[in-house]
């Protein structure tokens, strides 16, 4: 049975005008049965103006959720209070089996405290992780976690690895995902106690592991597999986008400074164009949050019909290859890498 996944109407800066527009488009490309969850007098307005394509028609339904978790909101104090959201009801659709996976461009504190007590986690897996897929000079690599664990402990970071090196090997293809461990230094000398004690456990698993890895090594393709503290990836993230929209501003005002650079555009234009959608994070979709069971998708608040629309594409892709049972036959096989 084809999955079918739940989306946060209500989430992100654009909702639900851009969430539709971007389940409608993810309709139309993948023809995927997709659930709009949030307040039906919104939603349903929104969903109208693309009912002319049958294929909106047939695979886009609305389930009504009353509460919006807004994005000041304290993570867990919405948890409680707000039993309706549609943060809240889109899980339950997953946990319940109505839906296999689920989406949100909302209170991304929300969707990861939300997502794990209504959701629950694989058995051995204490701590979820969000991956983000970035692109380097020699093709792609997964890093995780770049935001749900502020201070995880050693046997986090070695959990870590094993669903990095899954996710990197199921959906970005690579055989035997090289795992590098995020420090200050490349020797065994450096970095806390938290990764130097999970540089050694490493060490001693049977993953392909090339050590400590540095800030450097991100876009270089030393590594297919990142693994680093929530607080680290999330910070060092972050600062990456702020880099890439300068790059682009400062790009766009160059080509705007001459005659010759305008002209020089246009012979050039393909290029830039090829540029700007490598580092186009409407590209990837979305950020998977692992170790649940069921398919969680982390989208920027931000985020476009576009963006929403790859995210459809990023959770089916999770799903249909089985990511979480692969985590899951691991952690069962190798109880050494449970949390105690």
């Amino acid at each position: 049975m084809p999955p079918i996944i739940a989306i946060d109407a209500m989430g992100g800066d654009h909702a639900p005008s851009s969430v539709v527009e971007g389940a409608a488009m993810a309709a139309r490309e993948y023809g995927r049965k997709l659930i709009l969850v949030g307040r039906q007098e919104q939603v349903e307005p929104e969903l109208e103006r693309h009912r002319g394509s049958p294929e909106v028609s047939r695979l886009l339904s609305v389930v009504d959720a009353r509460d919006v978790i807004e994005m000041h909101e304290p993570p867990v104090l919405a948890l409680r209070q707000k039993k309706h959201s549609s943060i809240r009801v889109a899980c339950h659709l997953v946990r319940e089996g109505q839906a296999q996976g689920m989406i949100s461009a909302g209170n991304t504190g929300a969707v990861m405290v939300t997502a794990k007590v209504v959701m629950g986690t694989l058995t051995g897996i204490e701590r979820p992780a969000v991956v983000a897929v970035l692109p380097n000079l020699k093709g792609l690599s997964v890093w995780l976690d770049v935001g749900a664990n502020i201070a995880p402990r050693p046997e986090h970071l070695l959990q870590f690895a094993v669903m990095g090196q899954i996710y990197a090997r199921e959906i970005l293809g690579v055989p035997d995902p090289r795992v590098g461990l995020m420090s200050v230094g490349e020797e065994e000398s450096k970095g806390n106690a938290v990764t130097k004690e999970a540089l050694a456990l490493l060490r001693g698993s049977s993953m392909n592991f090339i050590g400590n890895v540095e800030g450097r090594d991100i876009f270089n393709g030393r590594a297919d597999v990142i693994v680093s503290d929530g607080f680290t990836g999330n910070v060092s993230l972050k600062a990456i986008e702020s880099v890439a929209e300068m790059l682009g501003v400062l790009l766009r005002q160059e080509i705007q400074s001459s005659l010759a650079s305008r002209v020089g555009y246009l012979f050039a234009r393909g290029a830039f164009r090829r540029f700007q959608k490598k580092i186009d994070y409407a590209e990837y979709g979305g950020m998977p949050l692992l170790g649940l069971k069921g398919s969680a998708i982390i989208c920027h608040g931000r985020s476009s019909a576009k963006a929403i629309k790859n995210a459809v594409r990023v959770a089916v892709e999770a799903i249909e290859h089985r990511v979480n049972d692969r985590i899951q036959q691991v952690m069962t096989d190798r109880p050494q890498l449970q949390a105690v």
